[in-house]
């Protein structure tokens, strides 16, 4: 999950896809690449004390960055328990991130320069056989982090809401990229899956701003999937009890709007992008200002 624009509800949207598809039967590890590590405040997880650095994963990108064989296994954190009510459910693990030391990998990846890129997609590879699904938050800024991101993806989704900032955040991440290929010398080549509008409004509360954003999602080709993630505070509030709102409410509207987004997103990764379906353009006549 990545965008170029902040506060557009990028690591909330990437946490509860995460523990949808958790929920749902998979295999699935969350890394949070932030620096300031929500994704793990989102599952109760918070590395305090210096006794908890050595689990930061900016910590093991700093020593495999430096030739030390370190192992992802020993450090991530294990919050299948979060799924403990629901049969069926697979598992949800994260490798969670402290501020200094992300700050500090992220420095020695940018002065090692582009071939320094794939080495969180090469430590993932590592242990691809322990998930069915890795999803990634990143920073919301271009960084050497938010490059090292993309080139860890086999996919990549980007974050939108209904203002006119974000459209070019996310427009940017999607032109992005296509340079990720030639700048890892093939190693990495990620596709851009779509784009998920975050926080919207029901259509009776459509003001002229969300239209015009609706349509120039489809105008720059950043290929919108048909359910996106209407404003609701259960989402956020979340944060403050550790568990992922497609926990707390799946039978509820946030579990519903995620499963279905869920859904699509594999869809798209399973078929040719010429059959991938968007939302129709829609006619601004009639939307207030």
């Amino acid at each position: 999950m990545a965008t170029q624009k902040g506060g557009v509800g990028k690591t909330s949207t990437t946490v509860n896809l995460a523990a949808g598809l958790a929920l749902a039967g998979a295999r699935v590890l969350t890394v949070d690449l932030d620096p300031q590590a929500q994704a793990g405040t989102a599952v109760g997880v918070n590395l305090a004390g210096e006794d908890q650095l050595a689990r930061s994963l900016g910590w093991i990108l700093q020593a495999r960055l430096q030739g030390m064989k370190m192992s992802l296994e020993n450090i991530w954190f294990d919050r299948s328990d979060l799924l403990d009510e629901w049969e069926d459910a697979g598992s949800l693990h994260l490798l969670a991130c402290e501020e200094s030391t992300m700050t500090a990998a992220q420095d020695l990846i940018h002065k090692k320069g582009f071939q320094a890129t794939p080495i969180l997609r090469r430590m993932l590879m590592e242990v691809e056989s322990d998930f069915d699904f890795v999803v990634i938050d990143t920073p919301p800024a271009v960084s050497s982090l938010s490059a090292t991101a993309l080139a860890a993806a086999d996919f990549v989704i980007t974050v939108c809401v209904p203002e006119y900032p974000a459209l070019k955040g996310a427009a940017a991440t999607r032109g992005t990229v296509r340079y990720v290929k030639d700048r890892t010398t093939g190693e990495c080549d990620p596709q851009y899956l779509g784009a998920v509008l975050n926080r919207s409004n029901p259509p009776s509360r459509w003001k002229a701003q969300e239209v015009n954003i609706r349509n120039g999602m489809l105008d720059a080709d950043l290929l919108p999937f048909q359910t996106d993630i209407r404003q609701d505070n259960r989402i956020s509030d979340s944060f403050a009890y550790g568990i992922p709102a497609v926990i707390r409410f799946a039978n509820h509207t946030p579990g519903k709007m995620y499963s279905e987004l869920m859904g699509q997103i594999v869809e798209r990764m399973q078929l040719p992008a010429q059959k991938w379906q968007t939302p129709e353009r829609i006619e601004s006549e009639g939307a207030d200002e």
